[in-house]
């Protein structure tokens, strides 16, 4: 009798405790779904990072000095001048 209760709270523990595992997934955080279309003057960006690779569009997120954050697509020219003077600017 004893090793049936076990069991059954052992599969009760078990099902309360998949959905926090579902929710602390380890997955990308900043991902982007849409681009900025419009060109942002240089001097408002101060940085930028790249969203992560698991991420379904390759983005690049800058960062404007009222730290907000735009979603760009990293392969537009104005958004690869933006980068490599911001890099050119850090060394």
């Amino acid at each position: 009798m004893r090793t049936i209760h076990i069991l059954l709270l052992c599969i009760l523990g078990a099902a309360l405790f998949s959905p926090v595992l579902c929710n602390n997934a380890f997955g990308p955080t900043n991902c982007c779904f849409n681009y900025h279309t419009r060109r942002i003057q240089k001097s408002l960006i101060t940085s930028y990072y790249r969203a992560d690779e698991r991420c379904a569009m390759p983005a690049t997120i800058l960062v404007t000095q009222k730290s907000r954050y735009i979603c760009v697509n990293p392969t537009d020219p104005w958004v690869v001048k933006i980068m490599n003077e911001l890099d050119n600017k850090s060394l």
